[in-house]
């Protein structure tokens, strides 16, 4: 008898688990359930097609149909997975025709994301209150855009927030972003860099206003504006960008642990409470290399990674998760921002004691047409003088020295050892001292 893996959830984690579990077992019958009538598309390009960078959403879908047919992969669109009986080991599903189902598995991997949500706000049933986390959300904002909208509200100032806010003004909106907390970025950047992002969105017209939380949205049944901190802001586009929260429920009624982070609970294997059960992607914690404890990441990259692991494990084979950093990356506008492991201030709440050292460099040499300028801060444990994070805004080149220090942060390499590095020049390419070992001398003479 073959063995029997249905995965619910058939985007990132999902499609990536079933295809580790295909190459693992060539005979193994894999079904695939999704509620939405699109899969395997990429989320995070959903700003950029708004924003016109690329021509249509149906550009994002990176698994068509021939591949899961390929595959060899049984898969469901528009049927919700509603119970899990981890006792009998089967799953109950409808379709949209109200059709159920009993699904038995040998295997299962939870992949069931996490959805946009609004704080308790007045106001927040109102219609026309926008998110941005399917190609429907996204057509939805496309359709306002066609009808005329001038004017936009974002709440919220992380990644997809920022992202959205240029998108719309390369829509020609103008628009206003309100966040609560003091700062733009603030799971990704200290408060000094992420003052830097914040001239730069500024300096481009987009409207920042940081500190106001949003207390009302107004408007009769439509949402015509917000009211942040006592101050009305009228928009004829009102965008939701505060943040996801992981699909758990399906886990929690069938008795599956949640953890610390209120996503379900796994191990290094993505071996979830109940036995045979794993759990991948948005909806699953993992456990942070620097701080050793339990940690939401909510990117692509975890999720892929998660979804090879659980995907071999639940076809019979062995893998192992090592853990997250939070690695992240975007440009906003032709500024890279990234960053990876521990912020200053993330690194104070787990209470570990930093030194910082942080650089103005150019991303080629100084007299070289082009060079832009490129600022790193570098997070140091003052103890050990390990690396623990880093965080980059600059016009070229961030990426692969966010990835340099994601390795040296795995491999536990010292501030000292960093400043040692033999690293590569040329004028056209980069300065003569690397701006990551600057940042590293930079802490070196603090701790001396």
């Amino acid at each position: 008898m073959p063995k029997h893996i249905v995965i619910i959830g058939a985007h990132a984690a999902g499609v990536d688990a079933a295809s580790a579990a295909r190459k693992t077992d060539r005979t193994a019958e894999i079904t695939l359930i999704t509620e939405e009538k699109h899969c395997g598309y990429s989320r995070c390009g959903l700003p950029f097609v708004i924003g016109g960078q690329i021509p249509k959403f149906s550009n994002l879908i990176v698994f068509p149909p021939a591949y899961f047919q390929m595959m060899k992969l049984n898969l469901r669109t528009e049927t919700k997975a509603t119970n899990i009986n981890i006792t009998n080991k089967t799953i109950e599903t409808t379709d949209k025709n109200s059709k159920t189902e009993t699904i038995p598995y040998d295997s299962l991997i939870i992949s069931t994301g996490a959805s946009s949500f609004i704080p308790p706000i007045k106001g927040k049933e109102k219609q026309e209150i926008h998110s941005l986390r399917s190609i429907e959300d996204g057509e939805k904002i496309d359709a306002a855009l066609q009808k005329g909208a001038k004017t936009a509200v974002v709440m919220g100032a992380g990644l997809i927030g920022l992202e959205t806010a240029i998108a719309l003004q390369e829509r020609g909106l103008k628009v206003t972003v309100i966040e609560m907390l003091p700062q733009v970025l603030p799971q990704m950047l200290d408060a000094d860099m992420a003052k830097t992002a914040q001239e730069m969105l500024e300096q481009k017209g987009i409207n920042i206003q940081i500190g106001k939380p949003v207390e009302e949205i107004l408007g009769t049944e439509k949402a015509t504006g917000v009211v942040a901190a006592g101050e009305q802001f009228k928009a004829d586009l009102i965008v939701s960008a505060f943040g996801v929260r992981a699909n758990t429920q399906l886990a929690a009624n069938a008795g599956i642990a949640l953890g610390d982070t209120k996503a379900i609970k796994t191990n290094a294997r993505m071996e979830t409470s109940a036995k045979d059960v794993f759990a991948v992607g948005d909806c699953a914690e993992s456990t942070h290399i620097v701080t050793l404890k339990p940690s939401l990441m909510q990117f692509g990259t975890v999720a892929v990674r998660h979804g090879k692991v659980a995907g071999i494990n639940a076809a019979g084979g062995y893998a192992l998760f090592t853990g997250v950093l939070g690695s992240s990356i975007s440009r906003l506008y032709e500024t890279d921002v990234g960053s990876t492991g521990l912020t200053e201030g993330a690194a104070q709440r787990a209470r570990i004691e930093t030194v910082t050292g942080t650089i103005t460099s150019k991303t080629k040499a100084d007299y070289y047409p082009g060079a832009m300028p490129i600022k790193v801060k570098l997070v140091v444990e003052k103890e050990s003088q390990r690396i623990i994070g880093t965080q980059i805004i600059g016009g070229e080149e961030v990426t692969q020295r966010i990835n340099a220090i994601s390795f040296a942060i795995q491999k536990q390499m010292t501030t000292r050892e960093l400043s040692k590095a033999d690293t590569a020049y040329a004028p056209p390419v980069c300065e003569t001292w690397e701006p990551l070992v600057l940042a590293s001398e930079m802490v070196l003479m603090k701790l001396r």
